[in-house]
């Protein structure tokens, strides 16, 4: 029998590395109150005499080097609360948080500007009426490392590109800087690869598990090539950290901030009930509810945004010795949420109105230690009653009949083999396959099981995952070639761009009601709004450090809203552009 969900009244958890956790209150009518902020109290008109109807908070950024600053992002969470909201400062410095997003009451603030923090630690009063200003100064940081991406790390590390691309799956679980200020040297790093190695991606340091048993698809692999790899990564590892001096070889490398279009968004974002949800795929239904899936346990989350009421349900538990977690979750045709359970070898369906799982379990004969059924894709099974899904175990795609409960194997490729990493059904329930160990997107016939392959322009794309639109359209992040793919299904034509800023290594795509793509991977901190009929892309900055994976775009609103979880800060971030397609 499964357990009852359980309700939790928002929590508000500690952003250690964004907000002061001790700020210094401002007070009212003295500019120079605060190094960092100046207050004045505003009767609903700002000094220009000009009217500020819905102006909750405003103010403009400065600094003695800059002068005022765009782009920089401004973060204010009222006492208690658990939702921080975010807004840009334009090309003139200004910042606004319209009246209807902040409650009165008293809020930290904080602000995102590489290379730079707020000059003391700050909060603000914000009434009931009128507006509140608080002009924000900031100084010159004295810990530059601290704010870097995971992109801009990678930037600046010396090394060919082969080099880089071995020791940035370390990201998956953490950031580079628990790398670069590390003192290992090459022997010390051997004995900690040798250790990440035994821990999966869903592991990450607040909640560590071990693999239960290599991956067998890609092929036995010696323990001599094993060892040979290790030190490899440890000796190029050792280079980039501080085992030999106080300061890092090399130069560190900064990327732009936000200009124009990209400064003309608001951001909310919801903390989650503990620090060790990981919120890896987060969907939005029909009626506007939030739904989430914790990447490291058997949960279940949902939220309404209105009310920031969290419920989580315990998802079944298949193999109690296995880690727990869970990956993939997409909706079927009535938005019934459907569970990719990772090492537990099954995957799951919740009914909203029953508020009950059930689950499916893969056969014996298919379930070893190293089964990993990470996607599955209920979106087409009114067809032919049939699910797809995908081990990454045995790199291998396998197909549901809801019905009998029996599965399907299929493999596209014999061992040793490319991970087959998602699969994502068209209008007639035909399974389209993205291999991230390869160079294609794959089809196989849903009433022949016929496997047909069609090579990306880009050698060694690495397609990762994505969606497939009215269209008939596959969007795709081409994650091992750093670009955005897409697949027209009916001409069997390639599109491709390179993001603005190098280093986005796209982990999805999901396109909108207007066409546009939005795009997020893992490493810097940005969504990419593409327009694919004239190729501009807007890169908008998340306001914290983002481990992005699932992205998804509610096309309830306009413009339309995108949500995306902080798979490592225990938050769902909401993106709401101010600019129409």
């Amino acid at each position: 029998m499964l357990a009852k969900p359980w309700s939790l009244a928002p929590v508000a958890l500690a952003l250690l590395l964004v907000f002061d956790r001790s700020p210094a209150p401002l007070r009212a009518q003295t500019p120079t109150a605060a190094a960092g902020l100046s207050r004045t109290a505003l009767d609903g008109t700002a000094p220009n005499g000009t009217a500020l109807d819905g102006t909750a908070l405003d103010g403009t950024v400065t600094s003695a080097e800059e002068g005022a600053m765009e782009g920089v992002l401004v973060s204010v969470k009222r006492a208690g609360s658990t939702v921080t909201t975010t807004v840009v400062s334009d090309r003139e410095g200004r910042y606004r948080v319209p009246r209807g997003r902040l409650e009165p009451g008293t809020y930290a603030v904080a602000i995102r500007a590489i290379g730079y923090d707020l000059a003391s630690g700050a909060t603000v009063a914000v009434g009931a009426s009128g507006a509140t200003t608080a002009n924000i100064t900031l100084r010159k940081t004295a810990d530059l490392a601290a704010q870097l991406t995971n992109a801009e790390w990678l930037a600046s590390f010396p090394g060919s590109d082969e080099q880089k691309a071995t020791v940035r799956g370390c990201a998956h679980c953490h950031t580079m800087g628990l790398v670069t200020r590390s003192r290992h040297d090459v022997e010390g790093f051997i004995k900690v690869v040798e250790r990440m190695a035994g821990y999966p991606p869903l592991a990450f340091p607040l909640m560590p598990q071990r693999t239960p048993s290599p991956r067998i698809g890609a092929g036995a692999v010696s323990r001599e090539r094993q060892l040979e790899g290790w030190r490899r990564q440890a000796q190029y590892l050792s280079s980039l950290n501080l085992g030999n001096s106080q300061h890092w070889s090399y130069a560190l490398k900064t990327f732009p901030r936000p200009t124009g279009a990209a400064t003309r968004v608001i951001y909310t974002e919801y903390d989650l009930p503990a620090r060790t949800r990981q919120p890896h795929d987060v969907i939005v239904d029909k009626a506007g509810l939030v739904w989430y899936a914790s990447f490291g346990e058997q949960i279940l989350g949902k939220l309404d945004p209105k009310t920031l009421q969290i419920t989580e349900y315990p998802v079944p538990v298949l193999k109690p010795a296995a880690p727990k977690g869970i990956l993939g979750m997409r909706f079927d045709e009535d938005e019934n949420p459907w569970l990719g359970l990772q090492f537990q070898g099954g995957i799951a369906k919740f009914d909203k109105k029953t508020e009950k799982f059930q689950a499916w379990s893969l056969p014996p004969h298919l379930n070893g230690d190293h089964v990993q059924i990470n996607q599955v894709s209920p979106d087409r099974h009114k067809v032919d009653g049939k699910v797809w899904l995908q081990d990454a175990g045995t790199y291998t795609v396998l197909r549901l009949d809801v019905k009998s409960g029996a599965f399907e194997v299929f493999e596209p490729y014999a061992i040793p083999r490319p991970n087959v990493y998602d699969v994502i059904p068209d209008k007639q329930n035909n399974g389209y396959y993205l291999p991230l160990g390869a160079e294609e997107v794959g089809r196989i016939d849903a009433k022949t099981g016929a496997i047909t392959m069609f090579k990306t322009p880009t050698p060694g794309s690495g397609p990762r995952r994505g969606m497939m639109d009215d269209q008939e359209r596959l969007w795709f992040g081409e994650n091992r070639a750093d670009r955005i793919g897409m697949f027209d299904t009916r001409t069997r034509q390639f599109k491709e761009w390179a993001p603005p800023t190098p280093g986005a290594w796209p982990y999805d795509v999901t396109a909108d009601r207007n066409g546009e793509a939005w795009v997020g991977g893992e490493y810097n901190d940005r969504i990419i709004r593409l327009n694919p009929t004239s190729g501009q892309m807007i890169e908008y900055l998340l306001p914290r450090q983002t481990n992005v994976r699932r992205v998804f775009v509610d096309n309830r609103t306009t413009p339309v809203t995108f949500w995306v979880g902080n798979n490592h800060g225990a938050s769902i971030v909401k993106l709401e552009p101010l600019d129409p397609p």
